[in-house]
């Protein structure tokens, strides 16, 4: 696991993002969005305990373990981030005076434009993947926090839906269009599930909050 941005205080974050420099940029706080959405569904599986919830604590336990890795991967997934931008910076600086010069540089837009669509495509693949072990959780979790459980899942949303922007954006730039329908057809089809997870666990967290009171 990578360190760096991860490192600052929520203001320090907060006033890279808001500065006037690429970096920290909107994938990087997609990725730290994700991670929020980790943290609160964890949150709610690590109150899901003891005699009352004896019958699927241990589930419960197995998941906060998997929501720590998921916010490993959302940390892992910002340094990514920042990385391809970088990288994509300096292939438009390398030289382009020759026609080898040409084809090298072109090389390397092609290289960091694709790795700069394949991270967040990674995002949305590990909020989709939350999202599922939400979704499991969501009738047992403890009623006191289940709406916590379905903020994380509203954050997971919105960090996939974000880092769909970064793909798109740097699918405007690609020229190959059987790589750009490649990845449009791999994002679709991440929306997709992401959005009927989304319906359904939100349907399940309501249900939950309002049992046996009168529905306003």
């Amino acid at each position: 696991m990578t360190s760096g941005l991860f490192d600052r205080t929520v203001r320090e974050f907060v006033r890279e993002a808001m500065a006037a420099t690429p970096t920290p940029g909107g994938g990087s706080v997609a990725a730290l969005v994700g991670a929020l959405g980790a943290s609160m569904a964890a949150m709610a599986a690590g109150f899901t305990r003891g005699e009352k919830f004896a019958g699927v604590e241990a589930r419960m336990r197995e998941a906060v373990d998997r929501l720590q890795a998921t916010i490993r991967d959302c940390e892992d997934l910002l340094q990514a981030d920042v990385a391809s931008f970088d990288r994509y910076m300096a292939a438009l600086k390398l030289p382009k005076g020759t026609e080898e010069e040409k084809r090298a540089r072109s090389a390397a837009l092609r290289d960091a434009t694709g790795q700069a669509i394949e991270v967040p495509l990674r995002l949305m693949g590990v909020c989709r993947d939350a999202l599922a072990l939400a979704s499991s959780l969501a009738a047992d979790a403890n009623p006191n926090v289940v709406s916590d459980l379905g903020i994380g899942v509203l954050l997971f949303e919105a960090a996939a839906q974000s880092a769909y922007l970064t793909v798109e954006i740097n699918l405007a730039s690609l020229k190959d269009e059987e790589s750009r329908r490649e990845y449009d057809r791999r994002a679709s089809e991440l929306l997709r599930d992401i959005a009927e997870l989304k319906e359904a666990v939100v349907g399940t967290v309501r249900d939950v909050i309002w049992q046996g009171a009168p529905r306003r």
